[in-house]
């Protein structure tokens, strides 16, 4: 697994591609398409979340003149990309739909057992994340699935530290309030 480069090489491959280097933007797209890969895919049904990522580097390319050095990463402004696309697409499809269990995951290598329990677990998990209000959604999988920091989740939902934090809290406890529930909702 490579590493994240430190925020000064972000910033340089940044200067660089709003230059036109379309080599840095691909450095960047390779250091940050997971995390924001994963923020959409907790947030749309996985058939989507490829497709939105995709555009929201298309978007970060054609806007990258737009982006203004500031006190918040550049990867706070591409979660914001991203993040108006999930809303978009929200906005766009109102029709819920469920998450497609039969689909066999063959990069897994585990026993059947184990297979089943972690692909229960990450769908209950799904399904209970995708009943929280929007806020703490965007919460639980900035902070605990992509592992960002609380300046970039600020940025990202345009609140204070200080509000993430209460959001978090908040957040946590009805995940764990719905996840602890003897009724099988999900």
């Amino acid at each position: 697994m490579s590493e994240t480069p430190p925020k000064k090489d972000l910033g340089r491959l940044v200067e660089r591609a709003q230059q036109g280097d379309a080599d840095a933007f691909g450095k960047i797209y390779d250091e940050l398409v997971k995390p924001i890969y994963r923020y959409i895919y907790y947030r749309v049904d996985p058939q989507i979340a490829e497709d939105l990522t995709e555009e929201t580097f298309l978007k970060a390319w054609q806007s990258l003149s737009k982006y203004k050095k500031t006190k918040h990463p550049f990867s706070a402004w591409v979660f914001r990309i991203a993040h108006n696309l999930v809303c978009d697409y929200y906005r766009k499809n109102r029709i819920i739909s469920e998450i497609d269990e039969s689909v066999p995951d063959e990069k897994v290598e585990a026993s059947p057992k184990l297979q089943l329990n972690l692909k229960l677990n990450e769908v209950k998990l799904r399904k209970a994340i995708k009943k929280l209000p929007d806020n703490y959604q965007q919460v639980i999988v900035l902070k605990y699935i992509n592992e960002e920091q609380n300046t970039v989740i600020a940025k990202v939902i345009g609140k204070t530290e200080g509000a993430v934090r209460t959001l978090q809290f908040r957040a946590l406890e009805k995940l764990r309030q719905m996840l602890s529930e003897k009724k099988e909702d999900f």
